[in-house]
């Protein structure tokens, strides 16, 4: 961090570095949906048994979704909890990088059934069956 920095920039990046090192939020450490597996625990995402690469920013907001599977997270929520309080209105910033996530781990990224939308409010991972 450069100075000066005020106090939400450093608790947002505090935040931040807490959520890589540990979920801490008792969700389970494996979730599948479909052919994709998200071991939250270890950071690690597998499509058909295969690793798939995500970046940090597409892992955290996957882990998100991964926590609150099957409800809907609003785009401003996804924004605080993967870039910080002052991104709550960054809503480009969500679309580019659902869409390489959805190129990783869909097998029609123009179809969406892991990583679903809510049209003008969030995304949800698709619930259990």
């Amino acid at each position: 961090m450069t100075k000066p920095f005020g106090t939400d920039e450093l608790t947002a990046r505090i935040r931040a570095v807490l959520r890589r090192r540990d979920t801490g939020d008792g969700a389970d450490p494996l979730v599948r949906v479909g052919e994709v597996t998200i071991d939250v625990a270890a950071r690690r995402v597998t499509r058909d048994g295969a690793e798939v690469h995500l970046t940090p920013i597409e892992f955290d907001l996957l882990r998100v979704l991964a926590v609150h599977r099957g409800k809907l997270v609003t785009h401003r929520r996804l924004l605080r909890e993967v870039w910080g309080p002052g991104y709550g209105e960054e809503t480009h910033y969500l679309r580019v990088h659902v869409a390489h996530i959805r190129r990783k781990l869909e097998r029609d990224p123009a179809r969406p059934e892991i990583l679903l939308t809510d049209a003008g409010v969030g995304y949800r991972l698709a619930p259990e069956p």
